[in-house]
């Protein structure tokens, strides 16, 4: 199951309390669906879970029933159609809408006053039009609709409830998205899927925490990669020393040092200072093999 059908499932939970709520949902879905004209309202949707909230839906908020059972299409399809001119009455009166004026729709603000209403039409909207990408591989929400007023119309309520949507055209449809991860969960934990939400969370956390890792990683490849040319030049230097003398003559303290370095080839400056005897300090330890490659150089 994708990621936008387990939070089309996670919704699909959220009980059916109020009247007012269903019909904002149910309006939602209506102004996000495949058809709502006058002469018909038709739903098509993939989702299991939303094909069995759908009937619940339209019974609660409008006391009315679909026009025969879904037929299961292409792709697990189910589509729900009303024609019946009593029922598209019933369900346009509860809009304050004829569906003989309905030549183009608009949303009702009348009827989503209450904030609980609003975040009941988001819902619906997304159950119905709506769409999220796997947080694994991208952020994006998206809402589309076929109707250019409704596509003006709800960044306004987005809006008023804290969002901030960007629009765009796609074909004949209208798209209003988010490409923020903290919008997008802020907004699935507001319709009702906080299950959703949380799991874009933890993957933006993954996503930064393997971010830091390889950043770490890299940087720490990058200085092993420095002490290892480090150290071949520090021994190339005391090689070249051993040509010209007996680094016996360069005295006790640095002849030691540059046994270790050549025997040790591997270790860091630190681990190096630590095998001295007595043990010394890292820029102690720096400073003698800068004084030995100092004297290869100008040999």
């Amino acid at each position: 199951m994708s990621f936008a059908s387990q939070t089309k499932a996670e919704l699909c939970r959220v009980p059916l309390a109020r009247r007012c709520c269903a019909q904002a949902e149910a309006y939602g879905v209506l102004l996000f669906c495949n058809s709502f004209t006058h002469r018909e309202v038709r739903i098509i949707t993939e989702s299991a879970d939303f094909a069995a909230r759908l009937p619940q839906l339209f019974r609660k908020g409008f006391r009315v029933e679909f026009d025969g059972a879904p037929a299961g299409g292409e792709g697990g399809k189910r589509a729900f159609t009303i024609t019946a001119p009593d029922k598209l009455a019933a369900v346009f009166s509860a809009f304050g809408q004829d569906p003989a004026d309905a030549l183009a729709h608009h949303i009702n603000f009348a009827v989503l006053e209450e904030e609980h209403c609003r975040t009941a039409f988001f819902r619906g909207a997304f159950l119905a039009g709506g769409s999220v990408t796997d947080p694994a591989k991208r952020y994006h929400l998206e809402l589309v609709t076929s109707h250019y007023n409704v596509s003006r119309e709800l960044p306004v309520l987005l809006q008023e409830a804290g969002f901030r949507p960007k629009e765009t055209t796609r074909k004949s449809n209208y798209m209003t998205y988010f490409k923020q991860s903290e919008y997008i969960e802020d907004f699935l934990t507001a319709i009702g899927a906080p299950l959703a939400a949380m799991e874009i969370m933890n993957a933006k956390l993954e996503k930064n925490l393997r971010g830091s890792v390889n950043r770490r990683v890299n940087c720490d490849a990058a200085n092993l990669d420095k002490a290892v040319d480090a150290a071949m030049e520090q021994i190339a230097a005391i090689r070249a020393l051993e040509k010209r003398m007996d680094l016996s003559e360069l005295g006790d303290k640095l002849a030691r040092t540059a046994r270790l370095r050549v025997e040790n080839p591997e270790l860091t400056l630190t681990q190096l200072a630590e095998l001295c005897d007595p043990p010394v300090t890292k820029s102690c330890l720096n400073h003698r093999l800068r004084k030995l490659m100092e004297l290869a150089r100008n040999g």
